[in-house]
């Protein structure tokens, strides 16, 4: 054992050598925690502590796995496998199966998935006779979930008044009762849910005082991975396991906490040693992954937290280079220039694509760097989600498209025909499959006119699909008139998908709002750019096509291929990678529009971004856009007020933009590209011209060009007039732009000015 503790560095090695209270590992990023972790169980096995009387917990079975591996080569894997070690929920379900007699279940209670409550709960609703569409599942889940972590019963549910208020306000005042309905449900079928197997391991502490004292006495000692990520009651049941002995220790970063969504309680960490007067705090300082300036930028910008436990990461690694900042004009060029740095860098060193990634704050971002790496042929991967034009929202709005191009296609018709719930189940549509076979016609045909058909369904469902068919040929209809886009938003609105995403205001809710936006940001980019380009008439058909070039996947194509990986920061928190492009760096989406107005929740976005930049192994680069399509048009944009906190010192700014700055008030700072900015960003404001360019056109400088003129264009920046052709409303020009190649303007439409 001694040869391993020699592989620790001093703080490592106090870390683990102390075993007489309460110790808090703050780890900072790369510091070594699972080492840490796993070379104490291997030292308390040394010291004589039993194996079977450690408790581990994690987040992650994967984290387990991983601890539980490298324990077995150090202690061996019999030792090993006669630990306590797993995750909170499968530790207690354990403990439950055991106990379960006490809460008056059997051993073989069931655990219920997701859908499993969710179907419960549908049921429920349905029985009182409550409106599902204002009790959408969904909701009442999320409150009941948050519920239980909190450790809130449904008589503490009903006595909380902030609690049924906020049920009140939004228009759901019997989620108690259904809550309490939920509860006795789950009881009756023997069967627990998710947050039941922490909820539960609570009440059967709290009512059970000898078995809590068997458990207690039981565990020796007690390890708890990521503690900044705990929730209410994880911090309560390991609280109670260790109020006698005190024999434990926690491992976990306050500057790495970002998961407040889930549940997870900052405070549990920061509250320690206030909690325990008896604890010692060891400080993880070293950051074994970094190079010496991607740690001193981090922590530059995560200083600016006031609600942390002070520490001094540092790295001995190599100096590296400056932290890359790019300034895109829009989106559009963001992935041009992220991807085009991809392929130089690769280029240059000769590494994978696996050594890089890009992050950014919503999955509705990925859609720009995906369409401009297939362009380019670059493989990529999308890591904890599905590509752009895989996601449910995504492909069921494009069905809709694709029927009102063409009503003969049967899968698209198939997928929408009772999206959104339009009471045509599962049984008609089967009668609309065989009858269309019998005709010998299709199933739109069918729907159309059911009675000329024969279709054998009651009269209530013929009216069903009868006002479906009117609804799509009244898209058909409209598509000749008006262009892809104003189609676009005309179909999410008036099928009812619009309405349906806002139904619920739960995270997951929030993320396809996110992406059905930014699907009709990308055709009103496409529409503009056509228009542009001298095609005033763009259909729906065309855009189509475009995507389904984007989205064709090469069958054969093998795992092993390296790939770039896009992911959200918050999938990425314990990856590493050599290159990490953090993208989306601007006021109101990193820190997201959600947080303005709460400073605990700005915070926890600038965590968001000390995380990001310490996935970086060698290089890492922030970029930000002046402009981004949203709702439909382009938006200025303001770059993030964490590209200022920052210390410049680190970064390497755009000659262009290092402008020298006179002296700046007092709390103003220095904007990485060369301006001041105040305290408080001002508000974004809309592009004229954009939404309606033939309404605007006058609001543009007469375009009096000459070939070798330069220009600025909205959204490709900087280029050269290298022809002109035609007259009028005919006259084109062909530009040269520094980023996003040669490009055809329709100088009527087109967006610019001289320079």
């Amino acid at each position: 054992m001694e040869d391993y503790l020699e592989e620790l560095n001093k703080s490592q090695k106090e870390a683990v050598l102390y075993t007489d209270g309460p110790a808090l590992v703050i780890a900072g990023a790369g510091s070594g925690k699972t080492r840490v972790l796993t070379y104490k169980i291997a030292y308390l096995i040394q010291q004589g502590y039993r194996p079977y009387t450690i408790l581990a917990l994690t987040f992650t079975n994967k984290a387990a796995r991983e601890m539980k591996n490298r324990v077995s080569e150090m202690v061996g894997a019999e030792t090993a496998s006669r630990l306590w070690m797993g995750t909170f929920h499968s530790v207690f379900s354990r403990i439950l199966r055991k106990e379960a007699v006490c809460l008056g279940y059997t051993k073989d209670f069931t655990i219920y998935d997701t859908s499993d409550s969710k179907s419960l709960l549908k049921s429920i609703i349905k029985e009182f006779a409550l409106d599902d569409k204002k009790y959408k599942v969904g909701s009442v889940f999320g409150r009941i979930s948050h519920a239980k972590n909190a450790l809130i019963s449904p008589d503490d549910y009903d006595r909380n008044r902030s609690l049924i208020e906020a049920d009140h306000n939004a228009g759901i005042p019997r989620t108690c009762d259904i809550y309490r309905a939920y509860v006795a449900r789950c009881k009756m079928a023997q069967a627990m849910d998710f947050d039941d197997l922490l909820y539960n391991t609570n009440v059967l502490f709290r009512d059970h005082p000898d078995v809590l004292k068997r458990y207690s006495e039981f565990f020796s000692y007690v390890l708890v991975d990521e503690y900044q990520d705990t929730n209410y009651a994880q911090h309560v049941i390991v609280k109670k396991l260790v109020q006698n002995h005190h024999r434990f220790c926690v491992v976990g970063d306050d500057a790495q906490s970002i998961y407040s969504f889930r549940g997870a309680e900052i405070e549990n960490i920061l509250s320690f040693e206030k909690e325990y007067a008896d604890s010692r705090i060891f400080k993880l300082e070293q950051n074994y992954r970094s190079t010496k300036t991607i740690v001193k930028a981090a922590n530059s910008l995560i200083d600016k937290n006031r609600n942390q436990i002070r520490k001094e990461v540092y790295s001995e690694n190599i100096t590296g280079n400056k932290i890359g900042l790019i300034r895109a004009y829009s989106d559009l060029e963001e992935g041009i220039q992220v991807m085009g740095k991809i392929a130089e860098l690769r280029m240059r060193s000769h590494c994978p694509y696996s050594d890089f990634a890009i992050l950014y704050r919503t999955n509705a971002q990925s859609r720009i760097f995906e369409e401009e790496a297939r362009k380019r042929g670059i493989p990529y991967r999308i890591y904890g989600g599905l590509s752009f034009y895989q996601r449910k929202e995504i492909k069921d709005v494009i069905s809709y498209f694709r029927l009102v191009v063409n009503p003969m296609d049967e899968e698209a018709l198939k997928r929408i025909i009772n999206y959104p719930l339009r009471g045509i189940g599962d049984t008609t549509v089967g009668k609309i499959i065989a009858c269309a076979s019998t005709n010998g016609v299709s199933m739109w045909e069918v729907v159309s006119d059911p009675d000329t058909n024969a279709l054998d369904v009651n009269n209530g469902t013929k009216r069903k699909l009868i006002a479906f068919a009117q609804l799509i040929q009244s898209f058909i209809r409209s598509s000749s008139e008006i262009s892809a886009y104003d189609l676009a938003i005309k179909i999410v609105s008036e099928s009812g998908i619009q309405k349906e995403l806002f139904s619920e205001m739960t995270i997951e809710y929030q993320a396809k709002r996110e992406n059905l936006q930014e699907l009709l940001n990308g055709i009103s980019l496409f529409t503009t750019n056509r228009e542009e380009e001298g095609d005033e008439s763009v259909r729906l058909i065309d855009f189509l096509s475009e995507v389904s070039l984007l989205t064709d996947q090469d069958a054969d194509e093998e795992e092993e291929v390296s790939k770039v990986t896009l992911m959200t920061v918050h999938s990425a928190k314990g990856l590493e990678f050599k290159n990490v492009f953090v993208v989306g760096l601007e006021e109101d989406l990193f820190p997201s529009s959600m947080c303005m107005n709460s400073p605990k929740a700005i915070e926890e976005e600038r965590r968001l971004l000390y995380v990001a930049i310490t996935r970086a192994k060698e290089n890492c680069f922030l970029s930000c856009t002046k402009s981004r399509f949203r709702n439909g048009s382009m938006e200025l944009c303001r770059p993030s007020r964490f590209l200022y906190e920052i210390d410049p010192q680190f970064l390497d700014l755009p000659e262009a933009n290092t402008v020298k700055v006179q002296s700046q008030p007092e709390n103003n700072a220095r904007s990485p590209f060369g301006v001041a900015r105040t305290t408080t960003p001002p508000q974004f404001k809309k592009v004229s011209g954009v939404t309606d360019n033939k309404k605007n056109i006058s609001s543009f400088p007469q375009y009096d060009l000459s070939v070798g003129d330069h220009i600025e264009h909205e959204r490709f920046g900087k280029g050269e007039v290298i022809s002109l052709e035609g007259e009028g409303d005919s006259c084109k020009a062909k530009v040269a732009f520094e980023h996003v190649g040669e490009k055809q303007l329709l100088l009527k439409f087109a967006r610019f000015k001289k320079l």
